[in-house]
C-alpha cells in the first residue's frame, strides 16, 4: 500500500509530506483547494507526464516521491516463483525491496526527468509497468472512457488470467500468421519484378560480401582510429612521463633513485638497522624499471606510420556507408546479409517457395482462427459469470432494476485482438429494452458503473490501493450512501485513497485529510493534512450546509460519524 507521498515544487504547492493508512483515506477540501493536484501528482509519481509547465518555480527542481509498504506482494510473488521472468522484470525492484518498502521518485532537472525506483536509475516504462501492480488509479473523467466499445473488451480481458494468456496465444498466431502472409503477398509479383528484385538483392549481396566484414570490426577500428588521431599529443604527455621518471636526466625520478640507493648501502656499512629501508628502495626501483619498460613499449605502440592512418581511415570510411544503408553496427549488416541471402533463395527457387508459403498460410490461419475460437469461447463464458457479478455491484449502487450483459459481435476478419467485437448492454429501468451503454448511462450513472466494475475487479487486479478522483460524480442522497458503503467494503481488503464532496463517503472514512489554500507572504500554498476529532466533524459539517454551519448541521454531522 501507500503509505507516503512527497512533493516539492509544483504547481501550488512549495513542499507536502503526506502518511496515508490501511483501509479507507478520504480527501476533502473547498473547491479550488488543490484536490486534484494531489491526484495529479500520484499519477506524475506513476510514470505520468512531467513538464517544466508544472513547476511552481521554473528555477528549481521539481520532485514526486512515492514510498510503499509491499510486504504483501513479495509474499504473493514468493507463492508464484516458478513463474518466467523478463529480461528486465520490474518483479526484482519487488523482491530486492530492503524491509518490504519501496520507493519511487521521479526529479525534473533541467529539462530532464530523473527516474528511480529504490534509488536505481530506471526507465519511466519501467515505473509504469511497476505502478500497475501497486495502484489502480481512476482519474477524473474515467468514466468516460466506457463511452468507447473499444474499452469494453478490455475490461472483459483484464477480469482473467485464462483469458489474458489465450489472447497472447492469438496474439503469436496473429504475429505469425501475418510475418507468413507478408511473405507471400511479396512473391506474388511478375516474372520482370522478381527479376528486378533479384538483381538488386544480388548487388546488395555483393556489396557486403565484398567488405569482408568482421563481427565487432566497427568498434574496434573506431578505437584505434581514435588513438591514432591522438597519436601526436599522446606521445609527448608520454614521452614527458619518461622523461620524469626514467635515468636520462640527472634530476629524473630513476637517477635519483639510484643515487639514493648509493647512499644508503653507504649508511648500511655504518648502521645494520638501514637494511630494511635499502630493501624497501630496491623494490622501489624495482617497481619504476618495470614502469619506464612498459611506458617505453607503450610509447611504441601510440607511433603510426601515414600509411596505416590512411588504410585506416578508408576502412572505416567503407563500414560508415555500408551502416548508412544496412545497420548501425557491422553485426546488423551481416545479420542483414543472411536476410538478403534467404530472400534470394526463395526467389530463385519461385515456384517451390511459392507453394510452401501458401500451405503455411493456410495452416497458420486455421491455427488463428481456433485460437481466435477458444478466446471467443472463453469471453463468453467469463462475460456471464462477470455480468451477474456487475449486476448485484450495480444493485447495491442503488440501480434495484437493472438489466446488464454483453453483447458479442464476430469481426470480418482475425485480429491480434481476436475475432470479437463487444458492447455493454443496459436497462436501468423497468420495462426498458438495454440498449448500448453510451445510448442510455448519465455522467452520473457512469460513476457509478465504472465504481461497480471496478469493485468486481479488485480483486482479480491484484492491486493493492486504489485511488479514485471523485468517483461521486452526479451522485446524491441515498445513491450517494450506497456508493459509501461500497467504498467501504472495498476498503476491508484494498487500501483506498479517494478525494469526495459527499459527507455519506466522507463520513465513512477511517482516515481522513482535509486539503486546503493558505496564503503567506502574498503568495498562494496548498497543503494537505490528516484531521479528527472535532476538526472532522466540522469538515463534515461543511459538506453538510456549505457556508451555513448551524447547530443542527454539526449535530448533524455527529450523528453521521456515529
Amino acid at each position: 500500500m501507500l503509505i507516503n507521498l512527497h512533493i516539492k515544487n509544483l504547481a501550488l504547492i512549495d513542499e507536502l509530506d503526506i502518511d496515508f493508512e490501511k483501509g479507507l483515506n478520504i480527501l476533502t477540501g473547498e473547491t479550488g483547494a488543490g484536490k486534484s493536484i494531489i491526484i495529479g501528482s500520484i499519477g506524475i509519481g506513476l510514470g505520468g507526464k512531467f513538464s517544466r509547465e508544472l513547476l511552481r518555480d521554473p528555477e528549481k527542481e521539481g520532485l514526486v516521491e512515492l514510498t510503499f509498504n509491499i510486504q504483501d506482494i513479495i509474499k504473493n510473488l514468493d507463492k508464484n516463483s516458478s513463474r518466467e521472468k523478463s529480461e528486465d522484470d520490474i518483479s526484482d525492484f519487488i523482491v530486492s525491496s530492503e524491509d518490504g518498502i519501496l520507493t519511487i521518485s521521479r526529479k525534473l532537472s533541467n529539462d530532464r526527468t530523473i527516474n528511480r525506483i529504490n534509488g536505481e536509475t530506471v526507465t519511466a516504462k519501467q515505473i509504469k509497468e511497476l505502478a500497475e501492480t501497486l495502484i489502480n488509479l481512476h482519474a477524473q473523467h474515467e468514466q468516460t472512457t466506457l463511452l468507447h466499445e473499444e474499452k469494453h473488451i478490455e475490461i472483459l480481458d483484464s477480469s482473467s488470467k485464462e483469458l489474458a494468456q489465450l489472447k497472447a496465444d492469438v496474439k503469436e498466431a496473429y504475429d505469425s500468421y501475418m510475418e507468413n502472409h507478408s511473405k507471400l503477398g511479396k512473391m506474388n509479383t511478375s516474372a520482370s519484378e522478381r527479376a528486378k528484385r533479384i538483381d538488386f538483392l544480388k548487388f546488395e549481396e555483393n556489396e557486403i560480401e565484398s567488405a569482408r566484414l568482421l563481427p565487432g570490426e566497427d568498434e574496434e577500428l573506431e578505437a584505434l582510429y581514435t588513438k591514432m588521431n591522438n597519436s601526436k599529443e599522446i606521445c609527448e604527455a608520454a614521452e614527458s612521463v619518461y622523461s620524469c621518471t626514467g635515468y636520462d636526466a640527472s634530476d629524473s625520478a630513476g637517477s635519483q633513485i639510484s643515487r639514493s640507493l648509493q647512499k644508503l648501502k653507504t649508511v648500511e656499512r655504518l648502521d645494520k638497522d638501514a637494511e630494511p629501508l635499502i630493501s624497501q628502495l630496491t623494490d622501489i626501483e624495482a617497481i619504476l624499471n618495470e614502469f619506464n619498460h612498459s611506458l617505453s613499449e607503450y610509447i611504441g605502440s601510440a607511433s603510426f606510420d601515414e600509411r596505416t592512418f590512411t588504410e585506416t581511415e578508408q576502412r572505416l570510411n567503407l563500414i560508415n556507408g555500408l551502416k548508412a544503408k544496412y545497420g548501425k553496427t557491422t553485426d546488423d549488416i551481416l545479420e542483414q546479409l543472411d536476410a538478403i541471402k534467404s530472400e534470394l533463395k526463395e526467389l530463385e527457387d519461385y515456384e517451390e517457395t511459392l507453394i510452401r508459403l501458401e500451405k503455411q498460410d493456410e495452416v497458420l490461419y486455421k491455427e488463428l482462427t481456433a485460437r481466435c475460437k477458444l478466446l471467443t469461447e472463453a469471453r463468453k463464458k467469463k462475460s456471464e459469470e462477470l455480468s451477474l457479478s456487475i449486476t448485484d455491484a450495480l444493485k447495491s449502487l442503488n440501480f434495484n432494476k437493472v438489466i446488464f450483459y454483453m453483447n458479442f459481435e464476430e469481426l470480418k476478419e482475425c485480429t491480434a485482438d481476436g475475432r470479437d467485437s463487444i458492447c455493454f448492454m443496459i436497462s436501468t429501468n423497468v420495462g426498458e429494452t438495454p440498449k448500448p451503454l453510451h445510448m442510455v448511462a448519465s455522467g452520473g450513472e457512469l460513476s457509478r458503473i465504472m465504481l461497480a466494475i471496478k469493485s468486481v475487479l479488485a480483486d482479480t487486479w491484484e492491486t493493492p490501493t486504489l485511488i479514485f478522483d471523485e468517483v461521486d460524480t452526479g451522485i446524491s442522497g441515498i445513491t450517494a450512501q450506497k456508493v459509501a458503503e461500497m467504498m467501504k467494503g472495498l476498503a476491508e481488503t484494498h487500501q483506498i485513497i479517494s478525494i469526495t464532496h459527499l459527507p455519506q463517503i466522507a463520513a465513512k472514512a477511517d482516515r481522513s485529510y482535509l486539503i486546503e489554500k493558505t496564503v503567506e507572504g502574498g503568495r498562494t500554498f496548498t497543503g494537505i493534512r490528516p484531521i479528527d476529532g472535532e476538526e472532522k466533524v466540522m469538515e463534515l459539517a461543511r459538506l453538510l450546509g456549505g457556508d451555513n454551519i448551524s447547530d443542527a448541521v454539526i449535530s448533524a454531522a455527529r450523528e453521521m460519524l456515529k
